[in-house]
């Protein structure tokens, strides 16, 4: 077998070192022992962006954020999935992940953070949340191993109480707040209800083919008003 080649690291501020390695036409992102994401196992990312699509409640133009960039293959099938007039505000905490992306893992992004329909924010997710107000029909997170972190501690508070309570108050009515994650987790499933959020679970293969270990994906939808 190939050996992995390391390409760069990272820090997460406020948390660990990625590793960036290649081997052959593959990149993999690693953390310790770890590999957090790959070019090879891809299909619950991408299917955290369709999923969403297909639950959108309508419009022309939507606007979605997405934290974070990671390997792009959430952003890339979103804007294979939606309109002219869409609008995607990427979060990325990390510098370095967008600038392994625009430089060696260039043809993996194939151009989509230049895509015009597309905002990039250098920073912490969890802060444009904040700032959002009624903004969102759909907010995507994918910024560590799910509920249970592993990068960053401040990462839990996205998914406390608090900050289910500020995403929802970043969500249009009837908006959907869908949560990438490694593995299940009741008692998250439970906060999300607790929060105010109808709940939808749903368990996906981390590769295209149907194959691979089993991700979940969380669809937490936000009332409409009456």
């Amino acid at each position: 077998m190939q050996a992995r080649e390391l390409i760069g690291t990272a820090a997460v501020p406020g948390g660990v070192e990625l590793k960036l390695f290649r081997r052959g036409t593959d990149f993999m992102i690693v953390l310790d022992r770890n590999e957090l994401m790959s070019t090879r196992m891809n299909g619950s990312e991408i299917a955290l962006a369709d999923m969403t699509c297909d639950r959108l409640s309508g419009g022309s133009a939507p606007h979605i954020l997405i934290g974070g960039y990671g390997m792009g293959f959430t952003l890339r099938a979103a804007l294979a999935r939606l309109g002219a007039q869409a609008h995607v505000t990427v979060a990325e905490l990390v510098p370095e992940i967008i600038a392994w992306a625009r430089g060696p893992m260039a043809s993996v992004a194939a151009g989509c953070l230049d895509d015009p329909r597309v905002h990039l924010v250098a920073g912490d997710v969890a802060g444009v949340i904040e700032a959002g107000n009624g903004t969102y029909d759909a907010i995507l997170l994918d910024v560590d191993n799910g509920p249970d972190g592993l990068t960053r501690l401040e990462n839990d508070r996205l998914y406390s109480m608090r900050g289910l309570a500020e995403a929802r108050a970043a969500l249009k009515p009837g908006g959907v707040l869908a949560i990438w994650s490694a593995a299940p987790d009741n008692a998250f499933t439970r906060r999300l209800s607790q929060a105010g959020y109808a709940v939808e679970e749903v368990a996906v293969r981390a590769r295209t083919n149907g194959k691979g270990p089993r991700h979940v994906i969380w669809f937490a939808t936000k009332a409409r008003a009456r």
